[in-house]
């Protein structure tokens, strides 16, 4: 079962995408939480434009997923879960729970050090947020962000099928997460211990720099609490706060050729 599963990665996370895509647009229009600043089709134009340059992007430049360094790491003897025989089940687990650790610092470093963070602002420029939102990232941060998981796998020994379920929970709760959706408090006070929610992750999209420098996860809400970055909510509130940069705020920086080109632009903001 899971040989096949592997073996079939690429066609369950497409899958998987459209269809908690199809839910979470369906959501958005049913219950949003926000009223949107510009109309869907002028941003859905470069965000899936991205989206779908990335996932090209990144079948051409690597020839195996990070779920291939998996299979190759357990054959090799490769990695701390295989130099200490660990047992199958808890080495899935807690693979999935250091690769979550290992996103939540890389996404750290993307905003602390500028080079970076002028890759990774193109992911925080948009001036909506809604689920395209949560794949709306620059190529090149992209290719930087498989080779960072390449080599956690290899160091952990992960085995293949944990790190497809980490993609698969990372695709889909970066997905949910970014939703344009309204949940009641007490729902999302429950879960946010569990999961990141769109309110908690909603204050990472901020203009307020303060707020942007804070709920760094993506998949598991623990990290801002343990490391100290956890906001609760934004201090304009859900509906009255600034998404997006105090800099390009343009419609015409939606575009995806402007979108490609905004790392290399000046404001170095």
């Amino acid at each position: 079962m899971f040989h096949n599963i592997i073996s079939h990665e690429g066609i369950i996370r497409l899958v998987c995408f459209f269809g908690i895509l199809a839910v979470m647009v369906v959501w958005e229009v049913a219950a949003p939480k926000r009223r949107l600043q510009v109309v869907r089709r002028r941003r859905w134009t470069g965000n899936l434009g991205i989206i779908v340059l990335n996932t090209g992007l990144v079948r051409l430049v690597f020839p195996l997923l990070p779920s291939g360094i998996g299979v190759i790491a357990a054959e090799k003897g490769w990695g701390f879960f295989n130099m200490f025989e660990i047992p199958f089940w808890p080495a899935v687990v807690l693979s999935v729970v250091v690769l979550d650790l290992a996103i939540y610092a890389q996404h750290l470093l993307f905003h602390y050090l500028p080079p970076l963070w002028r890759l990774h602002r193109l992911h925080h420029a948009d001036i909506d947020f809604d689920v395209t939102t949560g794949a709306r990232f620059h190529p090149i941060e992209i290719l930087l962000s498989i080779v960072i998981k390449m080599a956690v796998v290899a160091a952990l020994g992960a085995p293949a099928v944990a790190v497809v379920i980490f993609e698969l929970l990372l695709n889909a709760t970066s997905m949910f997460n970014h939703g344009n959706v309204a949940l009641s408090a007490g729902v999302d006070r429950i879960l946010r211990w569990v999961v990141v929610t769109p309110d908690m992750h909603r204050v990472h999209h901020s203009a307020v720099r303060t707020e942007t420098d804070s709920n760094f996860g993506f998949n598991l809400p623990w990290w801002d609490r343990i490391f100290d970055t956890y906001r609760a909510q934004p201090d304009a509130g859900h509906t009255g706060m600034t998404i997006g940069l105090p800099v390009f705020r343009e419609e015409n920086d939606l575009r995806l050729d402007r979108m490609l080109t905004q790392p290399f632009r000046t404001p170095f903001t």
